[in-house]
């Protein structure tokens, strides 16, 4: 195989798999997006209830070590087809009939059971494509990019569809669901082909060196702040995905289109952002963004507990400002969370070894799952009986340990550390 030949196959390779984050940004926008209206729509459900929902859909991300531990043979590309297909059969599902409760949550756990199988797939494929380690940052954030400026277009379907009439959870057949069923089916094709350009180039014999076997399961002392930075992640997802959404549905009242169009207005921002972030990652260094990350988390926490404790008391106006100040801390929150980028970053520059990065990461996000499950239970329970500010003001704590963290991560000589990866 000439050089020419493979830089094609390596272009081709970047082509599919930028075609494969857009797709599963479909697959997740026309679901993940919407699932809290869903859920209190269809299901009634209060704030207790839906943080109990968390432990079936973010179970599987406790399980994932496990999943990739097993599947490590088939390697990075063949398990995230088995991701897709997993996701299908729960969007498949619950786009078809609406099940009863308990049913639905056993098929929102196959899906999630495949979203989890996915999360560290995508960081592990992304950078074994990575071949200018100078520009790793400002490449990995343009793989973000792609996946941000999908989601901004399915937020702009998402809104125009629920806003207009053409998606609704009052109908047998949940169209908004089978659209990113379709999504999924297309990343799975896509899938496929990224795995037939490496065994072209296998056959070719020109192939670059295969990696040695992986670990099963990576915990080491080395890593250890990683591990940090993730678990923590764990909090702040929560309040990402669950509970920041939840004071827009339940304290102010606002459908599936007013949050499809805060997070398209989030994307939009995001597109721009996000090259920035990687940007800043190679001229800064990780610790100063680990540093803004922090920052930003207890900014934004606090202020949502001071409107939620607002909104609850009623001395603030559930319009105008104060709903305005809502849905831009909303759009906040959700920017700040492209920041665990810089995790992955983080991970792979202080890996001892390449096969360590997938594991390792799976290893993380299991222990990121434990702590999500413990917040979303604790936090549907400190909402209900203490007050849902006080959810808020724990989570803003809670991220004071970012900001220790970053103190302990070498300045940007060291931590910035090159790690020669193999293919």
């Amino acid at each position: 195989m000439t050089s020419v030949t493979h830089d094609f196959l390596q272009r081709r390779r970047l082509f599919l798999f930028c075609g494969i984050l857009a797709a599963m940004a479909v697959g997740n926008g026309f679901f993940d997006g919407v699932l809290a209206n869903y859920l209190r729509e269809v299901y009634a459900i209060d704030a207790l209830q839906r943080g109990l929902i968390e432990l079936p859909r973010e179970l599987p991300g406790v399980l994932t070590v496990v999943l990739v531990s097993t599947l490590m043979g088939l390697g990075d590309r063949r398990m995230g087809v088995i991701a897709t297909i997993l996701m299908l059969i729960g969007l498949l599902v619950l786009g078809f009939v609406t099940p009863p409760f308990a049913v639905m949550l056993v098929f929102l756990f196959i899906h999630s059971t495949g979203m989890h199988l996915w999360f560290p797939l995508d960081s592990s494929i992304g950078m074994s494509l990575i071949r200018d380690e100078s520009r790793a940052g400002t490449v990995f954030s343009r793989f973000k990019a792609v996946s941000t400026a999908a989601g901004m277009l399915v937020s702009l379907l998402v809104f125009l569809g629920f806003n207009r009439g053409w998606f609704s959870f009052q109908t047998k057949i949940k169209t908004v669901f089978l659209i990113g069923a379709a999504g999924i089916a297309v990343a799975m094709i896509l899938l496929l082909a990224l795995e037939r350009t490496h065994r072209e180039e296998a056959r070719s014999g020109l192939a670059e060196k295969p990696a040695l076997q992986r670990p099963r399961f990576v915990f080491r002392l080395e890593y250890r702040f990683y591990y940090v930075l993730q678990t923590m992640h764990g909090v702040q997802k929560q309040i990402m995905a669950v509970f920041a959404p939840w004071v827009l549905i339940t304290l102010l009242d606002q459908g599936a289109d007013t949050l499809a169009l805060l997070a398209l207005i989030s994307s939009g921002i995001s597109i721009f952002f996000v090259p920035l972030v990687g940007q800043l990652l190679d001229r800064l260094g990780i610790r100063i963004l680990v540093f803004i990350e922090a920052f930003t988390f207890i900014s934004v926490y606090i202020c949502f507990g001071v409107l939620a404790a607002g909104f609850i008391g009623g001395h603030l106006p559930k319009s105008g400002w104060a709903f305005y100040l809502t849905a831009a801390l909303f759009v906040l929150d959700r920017l700040s969370m492209q920041l665990a980028m810089v995790h992955a970053m983080y991970l792979r520059s202080i890996a001892v070894s390449a096969d360590d990065i997938a594991p390792a990461l799976s290893t993380g996000q299991a222990m990121d799952h434990v702590v999500s499950i413990t917040m979303a239970l604790a936090s549907g329970w400190i909402w209900t009986t203490i007050g849902p500010q006080y959810v808020f003001f724990s989570a803003a704590l809670l991220s004071l340990i970012n900001a220790a963290v970053a103190f302990r991560i070498p300045r940007r000589s060291a931590a910035n550390r090159r790690l020669e990866l193999s293919s």
